[in-house]
């Protein structure tokens, strides 16, 4: 999942906190057989539980935790709240947390400290929009209200503007609605400015950062409840897919997890496949998590052109792409959520690969092409778009050439924009793209959360609505099913929602994102977590 990116200041912070953690007595990180080595393209970063980027959601998990949790059947579970009630209303949410935790640094974990972390990320509302939630309860301050109340030591009240009905879901996120130690929070209160250290409830404790070399995650032996069975998690830096396949090859490493793909990915899909094959090596492939997609700019020519938009839908060889590219994999996305989404089983008609019918829908528009020509054009202008890629993911550039060269036979010119990842972030946000790389965020944001992003300019999704000529009536019609109590009422407003974007032909959906796992036999425990940003360490171990 890609959210919000903040604040060059946060590596400021980063590199405060590296001088602030233990430092090792020498430059190497534990080994041993209770030592679990891990590997990810960069440092965790600083952990700060309320921001984002360059926080890394997986690190953030095993730190802080939520109030309730999201299990893999789909279902939400008590966790720091052992209990809630509901208004009849259903505004007011009563938790009661559980009387046994504190944080690792000793710290009671309780209704103040609850209250003190929503205070921070409510002082920090607008870094939160994407985010109903957040809005729901900083609409009640606004009105002069309280959001959140504490009742007694161990008992804790939300209060929305609306009955909202995905808040279980959204309190279960990695972040921004966890709890840092309140002795962690710097002098001001604000933990956007940044804090002192990551202390929080979960089973593990970040003792150690080597920039640019690794990572150390020490077992929380005060944990309340089943403690991972290893002493460290060691979490090695290596940036490429191919040198990761080398550290695991040589014993470096004992787990390779998390999506497949050269560059960005943990893994090549090609050496994954060879794993699979070997007889000495486990190597098992999650179920459909989210979905990859590319997201078409309605408001940029060519394609705030309907009949482009839906010609390049039908252009794109998705099943080659499917076998070629992702090896089998992932499986071809023809909508964009899985119809094993919640509200979005809705029969809707794929748009199957048809050059045929491409270039039928663009004769008929009057975008000719010339004898002797390459490109299309009409009055005067050529049928030409940017798209737009993070330049070191390879999986990335595989799937944008490809692209390419299938709209380039019915004559429309793409050029690849290759950038870094901060560059390409920034396009999503400002509309700066004709196509753009996006995804879908899974379980337990999809369908809810995904969709009340589309109304703010965080994510590529508002851009790529904005000439819409419904654009204002979709986001009317996200706000009121988020709120709507009436089961009927909000599974038409889902309907309406996603048909009217897949026939405006918003989205190119490719295939249902998995999560890949390589392990030898001799590490126990291993499997995959509910979310695709979970890592389930604390289960795994060797023998």
């Amino acid at each position: 999942m890609t959210e919000r990116r903040f604040a060059p200041w946060l590596f400021a912070v980063f590199a405060l906190l590296a001088l602030m953690l233990p430092q090792p007595l020498q430059a190497a990180p534990p080994e041993g057989d209770d030592v679990l080595v891990y590997s990810w393209n960069s440092n965790v970063g600083p952990l700060n539980p309320h921001t984002y980027s360059p926080s890394q959601m997986f690190a953030q998990a095993m730190v802080y935790e939520p109030l309730v949790r999201y299990q893999a059947d789909g279902t939400i579970a008590p966790w720091l709240a052992t209990s809630w009630k509901i208004s009849e209303d259903g505004k007011e949410y009563t938790f009661t947390l559980r009387k046994d935790v504190t944080f690792s640094d000793g710290q009671p974990f309780n209704a103040e400290a609850v209250k003190k972390n929503f205070d921070t990320i409510l002082l920090n509302h607008k870094n939160h929009d994407w985010l109903e939630l957040v809005n729901q309860l900083h609409a009640v301050e606004e009105a002069g209200g309280q959001a959140v109340t504490v009742i007694d030591d161990h008992t804790v009240k939300l209060t929305l503007k609306a009955p909202y009905y995905p808040i279980l879901q959204e309190l279960a996120l990695i972040r921004p609605d966890r709890f840092l130690s309140p002795a962690a929070f710097p002098e001001s209160g604000d933990t956007a400015q940044g804090i002192k250290a990551p202390i929080g409830t979960g089973p593990w404790k970040l003792v150690e950062i080597v920039k640019g070399e690794y990572d150390v995650f020490e077992r929380n032996d005060a944990y309340w409840g089943k403690k991972p069975a290893m002493k460290y998690l060691v979490v090695k830096v290596i940036p490429d897919s191919n040198a990761r396949a080398v550290a695991f090859d040589t014993g470096e490493i004992d787990l390779i997890y998390g999506a497949g793909g050269h560059g960005g990915g943990q893994l090549g899909l090609d050496t994954f496949q060879r794993y699979q094959q070997m007889g000495n090596v486990e190597a098992s492939v999650s179920p459909p998590l989210a979905t990859r997609a590319m997201a078409l700019n309605t408001k940029r020519f060519p394609t705030n052109d309907l009949v482009v938009r839906r010609a390049i839908l039908h252009a794109v060889n998705k099943p080659a792409m499917v076998e070629h590219i992702f090896l089998g994999v992932e499986s071809q996305a023809d909508t964009l959520f899985a119809p094993s989404m919640p509200y979005c089983d809705l029969g809707l008609a794929p748009y199957d690969f048809d050059p045929a019918e491409a270039e039928a829908l663009l004769d008929k528009a009057g975008w000719t092409l010339a004898k002797d020509a390459e490109y299309r054009t009409k009055d005067g202008k050529e049928l030409a778009l940017e798209l737009c890629f993070v330049g070191n993911d390879a999986l990335q550039k595989s799937v944008a050439e490809v692209i390419q060269g299938d709209l380039k036979r019915i004559g429309i010119k793409v050029s690849l924009v290759g950038e870094e990842s901060d560059s390409f972030y920034t396009r999503q946000m400002n509309g700066e793209f004709g196509i753009i790389f996006g995804e879908t965020w899974g379980p337990p944001y999809d369908p809810h959360s995904f969709c009340s992003s589309m109304r703010v300019p965080s994510h590529a999704d508002y851009q790529a609505q904005l000439g819409l000529p419904m654009k204002a009536e979709i986001d009317e019609k996200i706000g009121q099913v988020l709120v709507t109590v009436d089961e009927k009422e909000r599974a038409d407003l889902y309907r309406d929602i996603l048909t009217t974007l897949h026939e405006q032909a918003v989205y190119l959906p490719l295939t249902y994102m998995t999560s890949i796992m390589v392990h030898r036999p001799e590490l126990k425990g291993a499997s995959f977590g509910p979310t695709q940003q979970e890592i389930p360490f604390e289960s795994m171990e060797k023998k």
